[in-house]
């Protein structure tokens, strides 16, 4: 099989296995985390969820941190990518453990929410810090294959940690802070395993690290407008193109993510633990679809170049997500989790192969965190559109449709740029 052939490859440099440790107990806590917070906001007995509800937590935990976003990209460049990955994973265990204390004393909601967008701001740290240091640890030959399988195997991780957070939940008796704390315990060891990497292996180059803390943010807004130029310049301009398009395919993530919350809360079952657990299955048959976006990705986009991939990608999901999704039926709606999953996921391996191809090393922390944030700000605004057209069930025949023309608008828009 071909992908367990690249694999073993790639786990034949020391740099890329130990890096990928990281990448997999940090999103392995990531799913935990995630699961942990869907369940105590959306699927708790006591809370009756709306669309606007959940709407307003992610705009809470994602728009802060798109402020502050390019000024954390700037450090990025600067600071050892090592110690990002070290600091910041000991940084999310102690804030995933007061999350739980949180929960366990019924704190205000205020309190519980400023914890939430604390651990999830530094998490696109590790994120980004985890992308921008890939070249540093495999050669230029292979770095399509390390962008097919790293960041895959990261989001198989985080599935992983979600299904093992529904385990802890019913073992711990329903018990939501007991699946916090075993996040925090799993932030925890990826710091431990950053340990394993020298400082200097990750990166950046020795003349970027470093300066004065003051002076690295108020140089920000000059260096990220160096940033923007960078990525503008016509050797990289398709490189601008595949973030605009992955930018609008996460917007249709984000709502039909919202839809289906709303669905499994109140239309596919009136019980929320069954609700959660529907949840919980196509949030692994969508897993699925993810590694073989892994398997699939390195022969497409070899064959169709990744902006063309991208393009497959999005007028795929144009044609089978509203045949899947409009008979708002449990099994059509796996089917469409499994294939989106696949094209999303696809689509992404291509995009950070053309960023981190097209991008200098000094570039591609601000690149990758002004990536993470219109990733975030397409994100809130799909929910956003989500409250305003879902009814209380969740079954809306005009969200569908949209989501569909947006990822048909995607496949042109790619098309004309590959062919001009």
């Amino acid at each position: 099989m071909a992908v367990v052939r690249d694999l073993r490859v790639l786990l034949r440099f020391q740099g890329f296995r130990r890096l990928l440790a990281v990448r997999l107990l940090s999103q392995g806590a990531d799913g935990v985390y995630q699961v942990a917070l869907a369940a105590y906001v959306v699927f708790s007995p006591e809370k009756q969820a709306s669309a606007g509800a959940i709407a307003s937590a992610m705009a809470v935990l994602l728009l802060p941190y798109s402020l502050v976003g390019p000024f954390a990209g700037v450090l990025l460049d600067r600071w050892r990518r090592r110690q990002v990955l070290l600091y910041g994973s000991l940084l999310r265990a102690g804030l995933a453990s007061g999350t739980a204390l949180l929960m366990l004393g019924n704190a205000p909601d205020g309190l519980f929410y400023v914890s939430a967008l604390c651990v999830t701001a530094v998490n696109r740290f590790v994120l980004a810090g985890l992308s921008a240091a890939l070249p540093r640890v495999v050669d230029a030959e292979r770095l399509v294959v390390a962008n097919s399988l790293s960041p895959t195997a990261g989001t198989l991780a985080a599935t992983a940690g979600g299904g093992l957070a529904f385990v802890v939940r019913i073992v711990g008796a329903d018990s939501d802070a007991a699946v916090v704390l075993l996040g925090a315990a799993l932030y925890l060891c990826a710091g431990l395993a950053s340990l394993r990497m020298t400082r200097e292996l990750l990166g950046p180059d020795r003349a970027l690290a470093r300066p004065q803390l003051t002076a690295a943010v108020t140089g920000a807004a000059r260096d990220l407008v160096a940033a923007v130029r960078h990525l503008a310049a016509p050797p990289r301009r398709e490189a601008a193109w595949a973030l605009a398009a992955m930018s609008l395919m996460r917007f249709c993530y984000g709502a039909l993510l919202v839809l289906l919350l709303m669905l499994c809360r109140y239309a596919l079952t009136s019980d929320p633990d069954e609700g959660l657990a529907l949840l919980g299955l196509a949030l692994g048959v969508s897993g699925a679809g993810f590694f073989t976006a892994a398997v699939v990705t390195p022969w497409a986009a070899g064959r169709l170049g990744p902006g063309r991939w991208i393009a497959v990608c999005a007028g795929t999901a144009a044609v089978l997500e509203p045949a899947l999704g409009l008979p708002f039926a449990t099994v059509p709606l796996l089917i469409a989790a499994f294939l989106l999953g696949l094209t999303t996921q696809g689509a992404k391996i291509a995009t950070d192969t053309v960023v981190q191809a097209a991008v200098e090393d000094g570039f591609r922390g601000r690149i990758f965190s002004v990536y993470d944030v219109l990733f975030n700000i397409a994100f809130v605004g799909a929910a956003g559109v989500a409250a305003l057209m879902l009814p209380p069930d969740g079954r809306s025949v005009p969200l569908v449709i949209t989501v569909a023309v947006i990822y048909a608008a995607v496949a042109g828009a790619m098309t004309r740029f590959e062919r001009s």
